[in-house]
């Protein structure tokens, strides 16, 4: 710990600067914009493309059977899906641009668009 002795005030303060403006273009960078639309796909094409203005459901038609997604609220969600893991259920209520619930045994995906997408790992 003796190397905290060599710092000087004026290090502390860059330091400090740093961290703030680092934390702030995190929170800039990450963040989604506003959800308009859901983007549903079957087998790798577009099936339907909704407003999430206007609440309503939507079956869609797979290889394994229907799975059913649901529009409220300005968010969209898979409701039900013959899959036998139910992920793209468990993914919970989509509501940020750019997020994406993927029912890969019925071959059906609901995608979150807006104005700004978020960056994730395979953005960078």
């Amino acid at each position: 710990m003796r190397w905290l002795a060599l710092l000087r005030p004026g290090d502390w303060l860059v330091a400090t600067l740093g961290l703030i403006i680092c934390g702030a273009s995190f929170e800039l960078a990450w963040r989604g914009g506003v959800a308009e639309k859901a983007l549903i796909k079957r087998g790798g094409e577009v099936f339907a493309e909704l407003d999430l203005a206007r609440n309503r459901r939507i079956d869609v038609p797979g290889p394994l059977g229907t799975t059913t997604i649901a529009v409220e609220k300005r968010r969209v969600r898979v409701v039900s899906d013959p899959g036998p893991r139910q992920y793209c259920v468990r993914q919970g209520w989509l509501d940020r641009a750019g997020e994406i619930a993927i029912c890969a045994p019925n071959q059906v995906s609901v995608q979150v668009i807006g104005g700004k997408e978020t960056y994730d790992s395979l953005s960078y």
